[in-house]
């Protein structure tokens, strides 16, 4: 069976709206006791009995941990924020459905996570890039000279990544 809830840009304001407490708390908060928090929850929530159309959109909490905890990427502030806000969501079993309903407990966290990331779209996309790039350089890389060489390759590639990121941000908020 198929349900498919059509949100209205009304509801999807409400939903938003819930996200101020979340973006307070990140910017207050210390970011790795915020990471923890996400993967407690992870470990404790009931993931494993939850619908498959929250599964999956929870299993993107994991890819924005290993995105926040990536040294060698090293997202700039201000998304960071915002994905450290979708993590205290997350992560908040008090939050508009309480985690523990079952069935329904977790419906809101995936409803927001994906109005979130519909919205960080472009910094998970550049992230993969990131990330595919890099491979590609650490199987090349059999001296220290070239070591060094890939690793101002990555920097480079990090740095019109971000750039471009921040372009498609500014387009995607413009629209």
């Amino acid at each position: 069976m198929r349900i498919t809830l059509e949100l209205e840009p009304v509801d999807i304001e409400r939903f938003l709206g819930v996200l101020a407490r979340s973006h307070r708390l990140a910017l207050e908060a210390d970011e790795a006791d915020v990471i923890a928090a996400a993967k407690q929850a992870l470990d404790c929530l009931p993931i494993g009995s939850a619908p498959a159309y929250v599964r999956k959109r929870i299993g993107v909490v994991q890819r924005l941990i290993i995105m926040l905890e990536d040294d060698a990427w090293a997202l700039p502030v201000p998304e960071r924020t915002r994905l450290l806000e979708s993590l205290v969501y997350f992560s908040d079993p008090e939050d508009l459905i309480p985690d523990d309903i079952e069935v329904i407990g977790l419906l809101d966290d995936a409803i927001v996570l994906e109005l979130l990331l519909r919205r960080q779209r472009h910094v998970l996309q550049a992230y993969v890039d990131f990330c595919n790039y890099r491979a590609t350089l650490g199987a090349e890389a059999s001296t220290p000279e070239m070591h060094h060489a890939d690793a101002l390759k990555l920097a480079q590639r990090r740095e019109a990544l971000i750039a471009r990121m921040r372009r498609r941000g500014e387009r995607a908020a413009a629209a």
